[in-house]
């Protein structure tokens, strides 16, 4: 019997069109005086996510990473990045697609974030910056949480994941 190689009517369909960086941003507000400052730095990390319907089936993703890190009250240096990219998502229902949009794609454009972030960081003379792995499933779980819980009348909007 022979492989059915074409996609079946109405099977769900999810294809990358294009990875890119959209905005991108180093500032060292404290340099050159933070070089001779001890390295203890306090790092925060900040990640949103945003789609947009570019035409039937086709969407924009743009995943923001921003990365502030500080010794003690100054600032060393602010990097980030805007990365996204273009996808072709068709035959999802709703559920799936906000998980298509929301978890399964920011995790795609991750690794790119991370290296362009990493790039800037050492260009900007500081000690590598390689950030961790992130469950963009759990944070999805979380936001559907709670947007389920202000539906229910419960109080909290929505905050930048840290």
């Amino acid at each position: 019997m022979a492989e059915n190689t074409t996609p079946e009517q109405g099977a769900p369909q999810f294809a990358l069109q294009r990875i890119y960086t959209k905005d991108i941003s180093f500032e060292t507000p404290h340099s050159p005086a933070i070089f001779t400052e001890q390295w203890e730095p306090k790092v925060n990390v900040e990640i949103t996510s945003a789609n947009k319907l570019l035409q039937e089936g086709l969407f924009e993703v743009v995943l923001s990473l921003t990365v502030t890190t500080r010794i003690g009250d100054k600032t060393a240096y602010l990097a980030e990045v805007k990365q996204a990219g273009i996808f072709l998502l068709n035959g999802f229902n709703e559920q799936e697609m906000g998980g298509m949009l929301n978890s399964y794609c920011p995790n795609t454009l991750f690794p790119f974030a991370r290296e362009v972030i990493s790039d800037l960081v050492s260009k900007g003379s500081f000690p590598q910056m390689l950030l961790a792995p992130i469950n963009f499933d759990a944070l999805y779980g979380q936001h559907l949480q709670q947007q389920a819980a202000k539906q229910a009348g419960g109080e909290g909007g929505e905050q930048p994941v840290h």
